[in-house]
Parts: structure tokens; sequence; C-alpha cells
């Protein structure tokens, strides 16, 4: 069970930070990749008052699991963790973790704009659909 759980939180955990990233670009996902940003917001600055700034409850559930298996990961950030072993490639973990805040940053950015703009246009258009109605 511990080695299906390290399989599942491996790929379901790098499919929800590819999914944040590139969410926002299609008008079908943007709303629900808004929700993941805000759940990746709550668990890192929320419950990172009681956990640590960053926290990530997948993170944790899945560290526990690859602790039962035996690994010493040494990673203590999960995209660190994933391109080291997707790469090979032992980035600083403070350059890692500044990166990844800057982009966040930059997705929250992106989607606030995309999800406004889609708002504002489905808006408008009710409102011409009310005004034709009315004719």
């Amino acid at each position: 069970m511990l080695v299906f759980l390290d399989f599942f939180f491996t790929y379901f955990h790098a499919l929800f930070i590819i999914f944040n990233i590139f969410g926002w670009i299609f008008k079908a996902t943007r709303k629900i990749q808004f929700a993941g940003l805000i759940l990746t917001s709550f668990s890192w600055f929320i419950l990172g008052i009681w956990y640590g700034f960053g926290y990530c409850v997948c993170t944790d559930w899945h560290w526990q699991v690859r602790h039962a298996l035996g690994y010493a990961d040494k990673s203590n950030s999960y995209i660190h963790f994933l391109i080291l072993k997707v790469t090979g490639i032992d980035f600083p973990e403070n350059f890692v973790v500044t990166i990844t805040f800057i982009v966040f940053v930059l997705l929250v950015i992106l989607s606030i704009i995309f999800n406004t703009k889609d708002f504002i246009k489905w808006n408008k258009n009710i409102k011409n659909q009310s005004d034709n109605n009315r004719t």
C-alpha cells in the first residue's frame, strides 16, 4: 500500500503543480486552476502559520509515506524534490523555493487577470441578452 501511495503522491502532486502552472491558459479550466491556487495559498500561508511558511499538506503526507518506506529525502521543497528526481540536478533549495514563489505570484496575477476578463465578458453578455429580451 505504501508503494502505491508513493506512486500516487508523486504523480498526483506533480500533475496538480503542472495544472496550477498551465490551467489559466485554457478558458475552460481557469476557474478550477484559480481554485487550485487558492488551495495552495491556504496551505502555504494559513496552515503555514502553524507548520511553517510554504507548508503543503500533499508534501507532508508524501514525506510520511516515503519515510515509512525508508527513503531519506534531502529535500524540504517538493519542487526541489521533483527537479532532483526527474533531472538529477541538485539546484540550491533556497533558489528553487524563491523561483517557485515568484512563479506562484505570477500565476496568481495571471489567473486573476484572465478570470476577471472572463467575468466581465460573461457579465456583458448577460446584460446584452437581458437588453435583447426587452425588445
